[in-house]
């Protein structure tokens, strides 16, 4: 029997069945991932497994590193080949890391492949894996459409021309690719990018943005622009949260300093990342789009190297410390109290906060529109979207809310072969309640078993996120 085989990771005869008649085949709805709309849009032809595989992917870059492989062949001027060999060098150094089960489950689905990649055989595996990309045109849109994806939401900048976007939209293609609003620029008061964008925003907005107010206005253009291309979730990455209420003299005088460049204490930008998040989350609400909110990640770490490579080069981390707990429940009861509560998930990079922020949502689950778990517990994310992770957050979830209208898996992803992920995680669902029921702890009921399990894998997101 291959590694990769039918039952992979599925250990009763519950989980095998839930698995094969019901999460297997559903559609994929990857409502977040860092995919190139451009690439979908000019169906680009990669020109080999290496380009396919290792560009962009810190995950690799990380095991690479560990595996002590020198830095030009992670992200430098070294051929697709050469880091191709290097990469195959390090996967069996990865045994235990689920790199190595989607490695292996990355050859399989796309190129065929049923060999453990190692040094001994990368060449062959190269060869065999480009004569396929070639024979079988295995392009952008080709390597999506394999996947069976229903929807890919793309992350794109409010000053962002969203060209290919609508290049897509008028195009013949299949599934359906929409640009999430990610403002993070907007956000980051207290940096150089944040300057840099409020001149680029004004410029394509074709004003001038003297103002915190102007910003607020720009952003509500941008926002209006997006969701005319089919736009239904925005998303924002913080380091921590809380929430600090202050007046609009208090915020123009905040975001001046900003422009100027002078210091803002942590209270300024505190107060400043709240109101911007609380004027964006009326506009979400408007237009019913799903907030999405990621927190937790020490970013950028290694200096001499951020100094090298720039950001998402695999340099960063999980926070250790944060009152997040406090600040979130302020955060949203600001939204609650004043009808500004959209659709959200909250995604905490630490999983020692899954039970904690599990139970905050549940504080404001209510709402008179029937959205069931309008806000989400977001599925395991970067460092916990592992076989221990997924099961960790599914069970906090379960623990606090609803198990049964979780929205599930994402790929957060720059590359188009990692859709095998979703695959992954539907194993590890259907494992997970496969145990349960085995062991008596959820009824042998198959309506109610089919109803999670497809509800899970795919048609929750569907449901949650139709505006």
């Amino acid at each position: 029997m291959t590694f990769i085989h039918d039952d992979f990771m599925l250990e009763n005869e519950t989980a095998k069945r839930l698995y094969h008649e019901y999460a297997k085949d559903m559609p994929i709805f990857d409502y977040h991932c860092h995919i190139s709309p451009q690439l979908i849009a000019e169906d680009y032809a990669f020109e080999d497994i290496g380009e396919i595989w290792l560009a962009g992917d810190h995950y690799k870059w990380r095991a690479m590193r560990a595996n002590g492989v020198p830095e030009r062949l992670i992200t430098g001027d070294s051929t697709n080949k050469e880091k191709f060999e290097a990469w195959a060098a390090t996967v069996p150094n990865t045994v235990g890391n689920p790199l190595y089960h989607w490695s292996a489950m990355e050859l399989k689905t796309y190129f065929g492949v049923d060999e453990l990649l190692n040094e001994d055989n990368w060449e062959s595996i190269y060869e065999q894996a480009n004569a396929k990309i070639k024979d079988e045109k295995l392009t952008a849109r080709k390597l999506i459409e394999m996947s069976n994806v229903h929807l890919v939401g793309t992350t794109d900048n409010p000053d962002d021309s969203l060209e290919y976007h609508v290049a897509l939209k008028d195009s013949d293609f299949g599934p359906k690719v929409v640009p999430s609003f990610r403002p993070d620029a907007a956000l980051d008061v207290a940096s150089d990018r944040f300057r840099k964008f409020i001149k680029d925003i004004g410029v394509v907005v074709g004003e001038t943005i003297d103002s915190y107010a102007a910003l607020v206005s720009a952003l509500a253009k941008r926002i209006d622009f997006f969701d005319e291309l089919g736009t239904v979730a925005s998303d924002h990455a913080l380091e921590t949260i809380d929430y600090i209420e202050k007046d609009d003299t208090y915020i123009e005088a905040v975001f001046q300093k900003a422009v100027d460049n002078d210091t803002l204490t942590k209270e300024e930008k505190t107060a400043y990342q709240s109101r911007l998040l609380y004027d964006l989350a009326g506009f979400y609400t408007e237009k019913n789009w799903v907030m999405q909110i990621h927190f937790g990640a020490l970013r950028n770490n290694n200096s001499k190297y951020f100094d090298l490579l720039g950001y998402d080069t695999g340099f960063d981390s999980i926070r250790d410390t944060a009152n997040d707990a406090f600040g979130l429940n302020r955060l949203l009861d600001a939204f609650s109290a004043n009808e500004r509560l959209p659709k959200m998930i909250l995604y905490p990079l630490n999983p020692n906060q899954f039970d904690t922020i599990a139970s905050t949502i549940a504080n404001f689950q209510v709402n008179d529109q029937g959205v069931k778990s309008k806000i989400q517990l977001g599925s395991g994310w970067w460092f916990n979207d592992t076989e221990r992770g997924m099961i960790h957050q599914m069970e906090a979830l379960a623990d606090h809310g609803l198990l049964m209208h979780f929205v599930g898996m994402l790929t957060d992803s720059r590359s188009f072969v990692s859709y095998p992920r979703h695959d992954y995680f539907r194993r590890i669902l259907c494992q997970l309640i496969g145990e349960k029921v085995e062991k008596g702890k959820i009824p042998n009921d198959e309506k109610l078993l089919k109803q999670l399990i497809e509800n899970i894998s795919f048609n929750n997101a569907v449901r949650y996120f139709q505006k």
